[in-house]
């Protein structure tokens, strides 16, 4: 029986470059070293996390950013959606966020963990 590993590196490394793929599509001359940064870190904060489903928690703000790319959102936003959790779930805090990625970024976190309190009634709310 031969048993298939992929390690945790090159199941990143392929999630990534699919984000990459989806952003040059739409802004060829992306700089994607915040968007790399910002993916390995939150991996890193997120490390040994899971959703109830049972698999690695980064993967919530994966989809959420290949989402985002669909809207062609720019690339703060994409840094925003790979570091939404973080500050809820991790160690990790607004300054961290504002020293490592700046404060456009910090800000759209911030927003996001904000709205996150709010309770809706429903999915148009």
């Amino acid at each position: 029986m031969v048993h298939l590993f992929v390690s945790k590196e090159a199941e990143l490394k392929k999630h990534l470059d699919e984000i990459h793929e989806d952003v040059v599509k739409y802004y060829p001359d992306a700089d994607f070293t915040n968007i790399d940064k910002a993916y390995y870190f939150a991996a890193k904060k997120h490390e040994g996390q899971v959703r109830k489903s049972g698999e690695p928690y980064y993967m919530h703000p994966l989809e959420v950013t290949k989402t985002l790319t669909k809207l062609r959102m720019d690339i703060p936003s994409l840094i925003a959606s790979l570091l939404h959790d973080v500050v809820e779930d991790t160690e990790a805090s607004l300054e961290d966020i504002d020293k490592e990625f700046g404060q456009e970024v910090k800000i759209l976190v911030d927003g996001v963990t904000k709205l996150s309190k709010f309770n809706f009634k429903s999915t148009e709310e």
